[in-house]
């Protein structure tokens, strides 16, 4: 599973965006380096629901932010994702290609 579609998951089991959790974690103070990943993976577990590996994508996100390393992007694997720059705000709002439902193709 890409990096992406572990946040795209996360949107679809919460109903919040990526963004949106990382702005709630960052008004709970998650974001301080002094905070550790199990406190916040609790935090996801507890009001969220989400298990382990979700829940470290996105801890990854609140503290490192969106970008990832390029190992994967672009390649043929499982694990391609299509840039180094996550995408935070929600499927809905992310750009289709041109194949894809609204492209025609």
């Amino acid at each position: 599973m890409s990096f992406q579609a572990y946040l795209d998951t996360i949107e679809d089991k919460t109903g919040k965006t990526p963004r949106q959790l990382v702005d709630e974690a960052r008004g709970r103070g998650f974001d301080s380096p002094s905070v550790k990943a199990g406190e916040i993976v609790q935090w996801l577990a507890t009001d969220y629901g989400l298990g382990r590996g979700h829940a470290m994508a996105l801890v990854h996100v609140i503290k490192k932010g969106p970008t990832i390393s390029s190992k994967h992007v672009g390649t043929d694997g499982v694990h391609r994702d299509e840039s180094e720059t996550l995408w935070l705000d929600g499927k809905a709002a992310r750009a289709q290609p041109l194949d894809g439902p609204l492209g025609g193709a």
